[in-house]
């Protein structure tokens, strides 16, 4: 291991703050309400879940199926506010059958010193996608 790298504050050779990617948010174990592999790609999430999570439409998201082990990396579609939707659209629709539990996680980067006080959003919901 570098110097660099073994120090408690990393810097970049260039005396630059090194960058990390960190958990920025995650909507933790919801259910997947459908697929449409006939879509151009994506996952549909409710509006009201994308914003308890601090997701935007077009983010980059990592989907990861609790029931078969699956990881994907799509970007995110809104869908209506309160309808609970989650859906795989697109080749994604391959990697999940409605009822499965999914973990959507979105990552941000960040110094070292920005990473103490940093503090990833977790947003839990029910077996119907609402904010426990």
């Amino acid at each position: 291991m570098g110097e660099a790298c073994a120090s408690k504050q990393s810097v970049h050779r260039e005396n630059r703050p090194v960058q990390r990617f960190m958990l920025k948010s995650k909507i933790h174990r919801a259910t997947l309400t459908g697929t449409e592999l006939n879509y151009e790609g994506s996952i549909t999430i409710d509006k009201t879940l994308l914003e308890a999570a601090n997701m935007l439409p077009g983010e980059q998201v990592q989907v990861v199926n609790v029931n078969n082990g699956s990881r994907l990396i799509t970007y995110v579609i809104e869908a209506e506010a309160g309808s609970g939707t989650i859906l795989l659209n697109g080749a994604a629709a391959r990697l999940g059958m409605p009822g499965d539990l999914v973990i959507i996680l979105t990552y941000c980067t960040m110094t070292d010193e920005e990473i103490v006080t940093h503090k990833p959003i977790v947003v839990r919901v029910d077996e119907n996608n609402r904010i426990r």
